[in-house]
């Protein structure tokens, strides 16, 4: 039994995907790339040297131009804040006197417990203040 040189391909192609799942090491899905379209060519009756060819350029056009971006992508931060995360740096109305003792707020339609960042300054009822940060249920404003 005669296999044709496009299978060969394919079954590298799967071959050099299974390291891809195992060890989510991108690179491997790029050379798998590359395979397939050393079987396109093989398919379409390239000889041996135009499919080596073939899958080398794909394989390193790939990682030139692929990895870069997903290197990037990859050691980017979410910019996704969550929980009391995504109260800082938003904006509330005083609701109660708030100075360095404590008061209210109106944070995220929720009243809040607030003390003053700055411990000399106070802020009037109705005055827009800027959240600091959370500490445990009392929101440091400024």
């Amino acid at each position: 039994m005669d296999i044709d040189a496009w299978v060969w391909w394919l079954i590298g192609a799967v071959g050099l995907g299974i390291p891809l799942v195992l060890t989510a090491m991108p690179e491997f899905g790029m050379f798998s790339a590359g395979a397939v379209a050393a079987a396109v060519v093989a398919a379409v009756g390239g000889g041996t040297v135009a499919q080596v060819l073939v899958f080398a350029a794909v394989s390193v056009a790939l990682i030139a131009v692929v990895r870069p971006i997903a290197m990037r992508h990859r050691s980017q931060n979410p910019r996704f804040a969550s929980g009391v995360d995504a109260l800082k740096g938003r904006q509330a109305v005083v609701l109660e006197r708030v100075d360095g003792n404590g008061g209210r707020i109106k944070l995220a339609g929720e009243i809040w417990s607030a003390r003053a960042f700055d411990t000399a300054m106070a802020f009037e009822e109705g005055q827009q203040v800027d959240v600091v940060e959370i500490d445990g249920a009392t929101a440091v404003v400024m």
